[in-house]
């Protein structure tokens, strides 16, 4: 009988040894605070597609290292910050994640190693993972490739530009002192 495996609840150890691939597909909504990320409801959100798979790396002299590869994307309607209209953007994640015995191993070695370091669980939440990954990969400017409406790029105002052909205040006021407009 094959267990059924939940990325709520997914014992760390067990599904790399095993070799287990997880994967599957959510709603954005179950994503809190990647949700808050979205803009406006003109253009439709696609569905979170995530994929987690369980290895490990045999190391000579000591234990097998655990590994979890992850793969998410979602298609998430941000705010242009050219044209300010709403732009759907492909957010994708891909990371790998070593897993150690404590919260002590994993100080130790995360400043010297490269991979990212977490702790081992028997009760992992992997969907909070999926969707920190996501949140990490936000584009930092959101943009269309070519924009829907023509942006105009200059800041000229008319008004301004009316305005500075008016006659100084401060210069009136010194003619009227001395008796000659300025």
């Amino acid at each position: 009988m094959e267990k059924k495996l939940d990325p709520q609840h997914l014992d760390v150890l067990s599904f790399a040894r095993d070799g287990h691939v997880l994967q599957g597909q959510g709603a954005l909504a179950d994503c809190l605070r990647l949700d808050e990320e979205k803009y406006g409801d003109v253009l439709q959100a696609g569905p979170v597609l995530w994929r987690l798979q369980g290895r490990t790396v045999p190391q000579s002299g000591g234990a097998d290292q655990i590994w979890l590869d992850l793969q998410a994307s979602v298609a998430l309607p941000m705010q242009c910050q050219r044209c300010l209209t709403p732009v759907l953007e492909t957010v994708q994640a891909e990371r790998s994640f070593r897993f150690v015995a404590d919260e002590a191993t994993a100080a130790a070695l995360d400043d010297e190693a490269e991979e990212d370091i977490l702790v081992l669980s028997r009760d992992f939440d992997a969907w909070t993972l999926i969707e920190d990954e996501l949140i990490l990969a936000l584009p930092l400017v959101p943009l269309h490739e070519v924009c829907p409406e023509k942006i105009p790029m200059s800041a000229v105002d008319p008004e301004f530009e009316a305005a500075a052909e008016r006659p100084n205040p401060f210069g009136v006021l010194a003619g009227l002192k001395t008796g000659t407009p300025k």
